[in-house]
């Protein structure tokens, strides 16, 4: 399966190709899918190959092959980034359940696949986690606009908002939020949580749902917020 830039970066490529025979440098990519660094460019297509949608060429700068499209695209779904036809990402049908690379796909309009990064403590902070191999699929109905991810919650310090141990949240990647909102904070630059954040003055507060739990409380400087809870999922 493919995440949303990997689908869009997978067509422009093959696109140009086609239409030029010599592939996009990587400024090209970087700015066809709006990213600020081409780092981005480096994981997309290391994922695009480790998948077996594309190959490097031996011996040749920014010789890239294309290997096979998804069904999708082949049947003349959206192409290219900046196209006005909505987005129609390949996803797992049926349940909920995340998956590795390599997993059998299909096509729905009404979900999505989104990187699930880990384990995310909703009780003692943990150092926080980005494992690029896990996606899940996620109805589109709990998305907005902007750029969203996963993370499987470990711990039970928000179980009186109803976020329990195992559930997997959804959130819309942000740097601010709203007195109140159940967010991941990152502290220190270090340490993740998901917890309500609280504005008290000049500090930030990071207030659990959980009576077992105290509140923290930390100068602005120490916290980052890295995402806002808008849905979760949980397997019965």
């Amino acid at each position: 399966m493919l995440t949303r830039k990997q689908y869009e970066l997978l067509i422009f490529i093959d696109q140009r190709l086609k239409s030029s025979g010599v592939s996009p440098s990587f400024d090209e990519m970087k700015e066809a899918l709006d990213l600020k660094s081409k780092s981005g460019i480096h994981r997309l297509i290391t994922g695009l190959e480790e998948r077996g949608f594309i190959r490097r060429l031996p011996h040749r700068a920014r010789a890239l092959e294309v290997l096979k499209l998804p069904d999708n695209a082949l049947a003349g779904e959206p192409s290219s980034p900046g196209t006005t036809q909505k987005f129609k990402p390949n996803v797992i049908r049926g349940n909920f359940s995340s998956a590795l690379p390599g997993a059998s796909v299909g096509i729905a309009a009404d979900a999505i696949d989104l990187p699930l990064y880990g384990k995310i403590a909703a009780g003692t902070p943990i150092e926080a986690l980005r494992d690029n191999s896990n996606t899940v699929s996620v109805p589109t109905g709990l998305m907005g606009p902007g750029e969203h991810y996963a993370l499987t919650v470990e711990g039970d310090s928000m179980i009186d908002a109803g976020i329990h141990d195992g559930d997997v949240v959804v959130l819309k990647r942000c740097d601010t939020a709203e007195s109140g909102t159940i967010v991941v904070a990152l502290v220190d630059d270090q340490e993740a949580t998901l917890k309500r954040l609280r504005r008290k003055g000049a500090s930030i507060a990071l207030e659990p749902a959980n009576q077992k739990y105290e509140t923290h409380i930390y100068g602005p400087d120490r916290v980052r917020v890295q995402g806002r809870l808008i849905g979760l999922m949980r397997r019965y």
